[in-house]
């Protein structure tokens, strides 16, 4: 792995990301809807994998992001958090759909 670039912005440090676009898993909503963060980010994963649309996505779990919507899953992007909004998706889609909502393809994008 190489060394990521590393710059200095007052008491804090910036370094280059190893990913293009984040997606953050709710465990809670998770672990209420029975499916487990754990499968929904491995599924989304899987799904990352057999996608060729060419950027680098890291899946999280994360702690309880406050919305906790019933019988649903909330997950979150950079995008969607820079918005302002946190997305709400159906726990029984399949992970493909799921990635499709999360992070649509640009036009440029082949199928």
């Amino acid at each position: 792995m190489s060394k990521a670039e590393v710059t200095k912005r007052g008491p804090a440090k910036a370094a280059t990301a190893p990913f293009a676009e984040i997606v953050m898993v709710c465990a809670k909503c998770a672990k209420r809807q029975g499916v487990g963060a754990k499968a929904v980010r491995g599924g989304l994963k899987c799904a990352l994998k057999a996608d060729r649309r060419g950027r680098k996505v890291r899946v999280v779990e994360t702690g309880c992001l406050g919305l906790c919507p019933k019988r649903s899953l909330t997950l979150a992007t950079a995008g969607s958090l820079g918005a302002g909004r946190l997305l709400v998706l159906d726990p029984t889609l399949d992970p493909a759909a799921m990635l499709d909502a999360l992070l649509p393809r640009s036009t440029g994008d082949a199928p």
